[in-house]
Order: structure tokens, then sequence, then C-alpha cells
């Protein structure tokens, strides 16, 4: 085959184009096909070791969003280049362009996403809560993708000369419609958002809510569930839960205690004078107790009534429970050496005895 032959070949036409055209065309898509993977492979060695040398902050970042390149897009970028050389009838031209735009779009939502994904987690390595703030950070992250999709689903149909003002309106006017309908569960979803974002508990913290009490063991979309203290499990509906008073005593930085005493009317004059005193003492013994008052405050129905408060410096309700064991006791022990009689509800009765000769 002579040169004039080979130049014959070359400008022979296949569906509309020369086979040098179709063989550019083919050489370019390859080229670009090798080179873009290998590329983001080299791109993200590099900010791997960058960010292991010297750890900035959008390195991460950078990195995250090279990863989410995927070979969809590097094939449509490909054949973007490759078009260039291949002259395409109108109607096939369109086809491929809004392919490629659907391509281009779908991979900007990817990064988006992409980008909210590194932020909740890099939220998340910074909470001081850890494991505990995984919860309400994963309602965050669902929220920021499907607000990320919605935008690149916009601006695609934006791209593609489809004016997205009056599906907006529909949408909107639909929106209301659906809202009405799963009014509940819109409430719980924003109800989620609100813990998330406020925090007033965390997973691991023990709440009491009305006549419930348990420890948090799940913060869902929909639903908080607590693990009660007998062994259920207590499922609550977010928009329920923050409209409830919810006691947080995980939060506890100390407990007070009030202490409630009855003694018994014949103890010794002295000695009730001395009950205020001997509280004290008992309180003041305890370590991370701290005495605030005692006071003998009124005559019972069958006792003198006696009041005391005194904190214990701790929130871990085991440890208050044993320095309040320990007050209790050593009060008993000082009473009983004393001789400070506790009184408790007692009936006497009168026997009438008939007297000789009575009607």
């Amino acid at each position: 085959m002579n040169l004039e032959s080979i130049r014959e070949l070359g400008q022979a036409v296949y569906y509309g184009n020369t086979l040098a055209a179709w063989t550019k065309a083919v050489l370019t898509f390859a080229l670009w096909f090798t080179v873009l993977p290998i590329l983001r492979a080299f791109i993200a060695r590099q900010l791997r070791r960058s960010a292991a040398a010297q750890p900035l902050a959008l390195l991460p970042l950078a990195r995250t969003l090279v990863d989410s390149t995927t070979r969809i897009f590097m094939v449509a970028v490909a054949t973007c280049l490759a078009l260039r050389w291949l002259g395409t009838p109108p109607r096939v031209e369109r086809f491929m362009d809004t392919a490629i735009l659907v391509v281009v779009w779908w991979q900007i939502g990817q990064w988006l996403s992409a980008t909210v994904r590194h932020a909740v987690d890099v939220r998340r390595s910074k909470d001081s809560a850890g494991a505990e703030a995984a919860a309400g950070l994963n309602i965050l992250r669902f929220v920021g993708v499907v607000l990320a999709w919605a935008v690149a689903f916009l601006m695609l149909l934006t791209n593609l000369g489809i004016k997205i003002g009056p599906l907006i309106a529909g949408l909107g006017i639909g929106g209301i419609a659906i809202a009405l309908a799963v009014q509940n569960v819109l409430g719980d979803l924003f109800a989620s958002l609100s813990i998330a974002l406020d925090k007033p508990f965390r997973v691991g913290d023990a709440l009491a809510v009305g006549d419930d009490k348990g420890t948090v063991e799940y913060i869902g979309i929909k639903s908080t569930r607590l693990r009660s203290t007998s062994g259920e499990l207590i499922v609550i509906a977010n928009g329920d839960l923050l409209k409830s008073r919810v006691r947080n005593y995980a939060r506890l930085v100390e407990r007070r205690a009030e202490l409630k005493l009855r003694v018994a009317y014949e103890t010794p004059r002295p000695l009730i004078s001395e009950v205020p005193k001997i509280i004290a003492a008992a309180v003041s013994a305890e370590t991370g107790a701290r005495f605030e008052r005692a006071h003998f405050v009124r005559y019972g129905d069958y006792a003198l009534e006696f009041e005391a408060t005194y904190v214990v410096e701790t929130g871990e309700y085991v440890a208050f429970l044993d320095a309040q064991q320990a007050i209790n006791l050593r009060l008993l022990e000082e009473f009983a050496r004393r001789g400070v009689m506790l009184a408790y509800p007692t009936t006497r009765s009168l026997t009438i005895t008939p007297q000789p000769g009575g009607a």
C-alpha cells in the first residue's frame, strides 16, 4: 500500500466523518481516559503526603474532592474532548450535550455532598463528646447532603433550559399539601435538627421526661430512644420530647440532699438543742459533702420535726448515694450514743376501767 492509498483511506467517510477524524477522536478519548485516572491518583498521593508533612485545613478537603471524582465524569470529559474532532448531526449533538451536562452536574452533586460529609467529620473530630455527638451530626449530614443534591438538580434543570420558577411554585403548592399530611413527621425532623444544634442532651445522658426515666441510647430523625432503669426501651418522638420538661441528670455538677428527721417528744430538752449540731458534724465529716443548714422547723403530730440540707460535690448518682448512706449511718450511731430517740407514727389508746357500783 503506497502513500496515495493511505491518503485516500484516511479521506474515506464513515458515518459522516473521515477515518482520520475517527482515529483522532478514538485516540483522544483513550489518551484522556488513561491520563485522568493516573492524574487523580497522583494528586491524591501528593495531597496525602502534604497533609502528613504539613497538616493544613484545606488539604483534607482537597483530597476528599479528588477522591470523590468518579470515572463516569472522566468518561464524560474524555468524550467531550474526543467529539471536538467529529462532526455530528444536530440531534446527536444535542443528545450528547445533554448527557454530558447531566454527568457534570451529577459530579458537582458528588463534590457538594462530599464537602458536607467532610465538614461533619471535621466537626465530629473536634467535638469533645466524641461518639456521643454522632447522632446529632448524622442528622445534620443527612440534611446537608439532601440540600446539596437539591441545589445540583435545580442547577441542572436551569442549564437544560427548563424554567424552575413555575416548577418551584408547583412544588411549593404540592409541598404545602404534603406538609399538612406529614406535619408530625416534619415536626419530628425539625425537632431532631434542634436537638442536634442546641444539644440539650447527648447519647449516654440520664434523662427524666415526665414520668419516664432512662439513659439516651439513640437520637434519630424521627424519635429518641431511652433505656429505662428497669430495662425496657422507651421510644419518644422528638417533637413530643422538646415539648416536655426534660431533666438532664448527666449535666449535674453537684447534688443537693434534703434530710428530714422526727425526734420523739420524750427526748430530753438539752439533747433537742444539740440535734442541728450533730447533723452538721455528721455532714462535715463526709469527704466531698458541704453542709448548708439544719433547723428545728415544727411541732409535728407525734414528733419534733427537723430539716437539714447539704450538698454532695459530685454529679455521679452512685457516689451521691454512697455519701448519703454514710451520713445517715453516722447520724444513727451518734443518736444512739447520745440517747436521741427518733419517732415513728404511734397511736395511744385509753383504757377505761369501770368503777364499782357504777350505773
